[in-house]
């Protein structure tokens, strides 16, 4: 083990803000005794790869420099490697970053934050949810939201949000429950129409949408939350309390608790961390203690 750490960085990350936010946090961490490498690539395939390639050498730990997107492709270098992961979160949605309790968009303090943990408590172990060889840390969703994404992905304009709204827009105009099955552990297969189902390792996606409020990424468990089948007009109604996380009481939401879960349904493809896992059937398990974060 070294005293350098590995600045992992997005330069595209909101708008250009993972370019800005690697000097402050590299500053920071000079300051405090460590030599600072910065690693970035010209795809994620090159990234990853040039990531790998620089944890043989054994840093002390590695910062993601960007959002969400990032730190998943971070978590498939570090998973089971016993080197720390800590995030400087200056991307669109952040929600690994919140549901950590980290400093969003403040590079300077979350440099330092993970300087004083590496210095003091040491990291925590943490819980990854896998569905094959991939790792995620915050939620595998699939039904309306991955639809919105699938829209969203296909339309070149408008840039940023403003596309995911209206794709949210046209989703609803087309709005039907799936038929879904769900098989939780080795419990028998459970077929139902839903709204969407949301396998929470974390608590929120979609840049702050708290699907999963009561996720621990510390107990072993994924929460399962199923939206069942609603209207439209009860959709809208009902999706501002997402980001109170405060939609779990409602009659049409159930909460359950697995180690390994399979959800199939027809022509859906699952997200998690932002990024395509692939086309339903998917199988994720929650892997314990599964990577090293620098978290309070």
């Amino acid at each position: 083990m070294t005293s350098e750490i590995i600045l992992f960085v997005n330069p595209t990350a909101g708008r250009g803000r993972g370019a800005r936010a690697a000097l402050p946090a590299s500053r920071v961490l000079r300051n405090a005794g460590y030599r600072v490498r910065t690693v970035l690539g010209a795809d994620a395939d090159d990234a990853a790869a040039r990531l790998r390639a620089a944890l043989a050498e054994g840093p002390a730990a590695v910062l993601a420099v960007g959002g969400d997107g990032l730190a998943g492709l971070a978590l498939q270098a570090l998973a089971g490697t016993g080197t720390p992961l800590g995030l400087i979160a200056v991307g669109t949605g952040n929600d690994f970053a919140r549901t950590l309790g980290l400093p969003v968009r403040d590079p300077a303090a979350a440099a330092r934050l993970a300087v004083s943990l590496l210095q003091g408590p040491g990291p925590r172990p943490l819980d990854l949810g896998q569905v094959g060889e991939r790792w995620f840390g915050t939620v595998l969703a699939c039904g309306f939201d991955s639809r919105v994404n699938d829209r969203g992905n296909r339309m070149r304009l408008p840039a940023g949000r403003f596309k995911y709204d209206l794709a949210i827009v046209a989703e609803l105009a087309a709005f039907r429950p799936v038929p879904f099955k769900l098989t939780l552990d080795d419990g028998p297969v459970m077929a139902l129409d839903a709204t969407l189902i949301a396998v929470g390792n974390g608590t929120s996606y979609g840049g702050g949408l708290r699907m999963c409020a009561e996720a621990r990424l510390d107990d072993g468990l994924f929460d399962v939350a199923v939206v069942g089948g609603v209207s439209r007009a009860e959709l809208v109604r009902v999706f501002p309390r997402v980001y109170r996380g405060t939609h779990l009481s409602h009659p049409a939401v159930t909460v359950h608790r697995a180690r390994t879960v399979t959800v199939e349904a027809p022509d859906t493809t699952g997200y998690a961390d932002g990024e395509p896992l692939g086309v339903l059937p998917l199988t994720a398990r929650c892997v314990p203690g599964a990577v090293l974060m620098l978290a309070p």
